[in-house]
């Protein structure tokens, strides 16, 4: 699972929708516990320096590395990636697959339909298989439903 914090995913969204029609992208840093839950402390929107961007993303290299070297000093790191689908699905398309190489971050994908973004999803790379699955995504201030008591 990954928790977010509600302004943190509304960064990623309205990321989306301004580089619409452009894919948008982005760096998340934070935090792995020991039972695999993600929690991202940070989102760190980037440049898309690819030479197509309405049909890939590639994130700036020079923020990857700052932020690989502060996250060190203070005990997080980058835990993922995020990036916009514009006009298409919050799935994984052929391209990410094809380049996504590190199996130990997560990709937070947002669906933008003529401009406004319509779901984000969370996926990382099953590196046996070949294939991205879907993992939770939850924001930060997440409540269960309250559980209903039979009438009695």
């Amino acid at each position: 699972m990954i928790l977010i914090d509600p302004a943190d995913l509304r960064k990623i969204v309205d990321a989306a929708e301004t580089a619409y029609p452009e894919e948008a992208c982005g760096l998340l840093v934070g935090s792995v516990r020991g039972n695999g839950e993600i929690t991202v402390a940070a989102v760190h929107p980037a440049r898309n320096v690819a030479a197509e961007p309405r049909h890939r993303f590639e994130v700036d290299p020079a923020l990857h590395l700052a932020l690989q070297r502060n996250s060190r000093a203070d005990g997080t790191r980058v835990v993922g990636l995020f990036h916009s689908h514009p006009d298409h699905s919050a799935q994984p398309s052929a391209t990410d697959l094809a380049e996504g190489i590190d199996p130990d971050l997560v990709w937070l994908i947002t669906s933008v339909v003529q401009g406004q973004a319509v779901l984000t999803a969370a996926h990382v790379l099953d590196a046996a298989v070949r294939q991205f699955r879907p993992i939770p995504l939850r924001t930060t201030d997440w409540q269960p439903y309250p559980s209903r008591s039979p009438k009695m």
